[in-house]
């Protein structure tokens, strides 16, 4: 499942562990391609947690990142930014980045 965070509760829930954010907005095309790959990810992937925000509803995390395009993956383990990604990625490089930080 991929979890919707808030400008509130982000910091909380990207803390421990290993998290991939998806930063989207309901209008952006590419964002609407990556959404899929993220949920299937989801499913198959234990080690991460999934997470979204939208950057509409939610403009000052995407802010503090700089974030200026979409969509824009930050990666963060034990909640350090270890990986920020702009643009579509398909599901095996997600998976090829995603184990840098996971084995």
């Amino acid at each position: 499942m991929v979890e919707v965070l808030t400008d509130k509760n982000y910091e909380a829930a990207t803390e421990s562990g290993v998290v991939l954010t998806d930063f989207w907005a309901t209008w952006c095309g590419p964002c609407r391609m990556q959404s899929p790959v993220i949920e299937s990810l989801a499913e198959t992937n234990t080690k991460v947690k999934f997470s979204k925000m939208d950057v509409d509803a939610n403009p000052e995390t995407p802010a503090n990142f700089g974030i200026m395009a979409i969509p824009t993956l930050v990666v963060k383990k034990d909640g350090q930014v270890v990986e920020k990604i702009t643009g579509f990625h398909d599901k095996a490089q997600l998976e090829t980045i995603l184990a840098q930080y996971t084995d």
